[in-house]
């Protein structure tokens, strides 16, 4: 049961009922899920120009001849990452930071790494680097970090818009984001 928890969103009754559904009615797909999950722990590595998950030592999209190698998205993970993707639209390529700055926790640009995006960036072969961070505090001191480093390379960086979603009804949308969704609002 106590493997289980590490899970994010598993509590202990959650757990509990995994446990026991495994080992009282599908002994056999437990010795499946067991067998998985030890071959993706020892085969899964990191993509080494983006940084994703990957079971090959670069990613199926950085290997794609179809990708605009001249945008670069920067997300904090990989399941961003995969998010973009399910979008359909975007045909540039992805640097997963895996993280985001939190000096509060030790997290610094070291951590994210931020020299091998450095590497990228001095390639010149980047025109726009667009920062996809979440628009949490970390997030957006990561995103104004980007910004300046992107900057300084002398290449545009841009930042996903934030604010009412399609469909969504202002009464129900938090002060904080109608205020964002009004200072970065378009011309018609």
């Amino acid at each position: 049961m106590d493997a289980f928890r590490c899970l994010p969103g598993v509590g202990p009754k959650t757990a509990q009922r995994m446990a026991f559904h495994l080992l009282e009615r599908n002994r056999e797909n437990g010795l499946q899920l067991a067998a998985t999950l030890q071959a993706a722990m020892q085969s899964i590595r990191h993509c080494d120009h983006c940084r994703t998950l990957s079971e090959t030592p670069r990613c199926q999209l950085c290997l794609s001849p179809h990708r605009d190698a001249s945008l670069l998205c920067v997300v904090e993970s990989p399941i961003d990452m995969a998010a973009v993707e399910q979008m359909g639209t975007y045909r540039g390529l992805y640097f997963v930071l895996m993280g985001r700055l939190s000096p509060l926790d030790g997290i610094g640009p070291e951590e994210i790494g931020i020299q091998q995006l450095k590497q990228q960036l001095a390639k010149g072969v980047l025109r726009e680097v667009i920062i996809a961070t979440n628009p949490t505090v970390e997030g957006e001191a990561t995103a104004h970090f980007l910004s300046n480093l992107v900057k300084s390379h002398n290449i545009q960086a841009s930042r996903i818009a934030h604010g009412v979603p399609l469909g969504g009804e202002l009464e129900y949308i938090d002060s904080g984001t109608l205020a964002r969704a009004f200072s970065g609002r378009d011309t018609l």
